[in-house]
């Protein structure tokens, strides 16, 4: 059972291997080609929901506080500049003028401009670090090596 090579000399050698190469490049072009389509489907029911979903009040909003404009500016930052005022001036200004309001409104904002995730991670890790038990420390190890003394005569 052994199979009859076609190639017998270096010319069908050549041949066969510019066969291959026109071959391999027809099924790389076939396999992109499915792999576009194939994409193309799976984004048709994404496309669908964007397209439903602009159509509902509000959302710009809430896409520009969860979408990356500065560099040193996260989500956090966002959200907390425009919860700080509503915060405020819901619960403790309440009877306070427009004035008080606008500058309370301002300042908080520069407040809330300040604070990013990693400040905001660091006072959350100092607070479970005061909360958290102080790990116990072990007493002293005792050496317990029962080998040949340094000083012994093993001659």
């Amino acid at each position: 059972m052994s199979k009859e090579s076609k190639i017998k000399d270096l010319a069908d050698l050549r041949l066969e291997i510019d066969r291959l190469k026109v071959l391999t490049r027809e099924q790389e072009s076939y396999l992109n080609d499915q792999y576009i389509l194939f994409n193309e489907k799976i984004e048709a029911p994404v496309r669908f929901v964007k397209s439903a979903i602009s159509w509902v009040p509000g959302v710009d909003l809430a896409k520009s506080v969860f979408a990356k404009r500065k560099g040193d500016e996260d989500w956090i930052t966002r959200v907390l500049r425009i919860g700080f005022p509503v915060v405020l001036n819901r619960f403790f200004l309440r009877r306070a003028g427009f004035i008080k309001r606008a500058l309370v409104t301002l300042l908080s904002q520069q407040a809330a401009s300040v604070l990013n995730r990693d400040t905001l991670a660091g006072v959350i890790d100092k607070v479970t670090h005061f909360i958290q038990p102080a790990k116990r420390k072990k007493g002293k190890a005792r050496h317990s090596d029962y080998g040949i003394p340094p000083d012994s005569e093993t001659y």
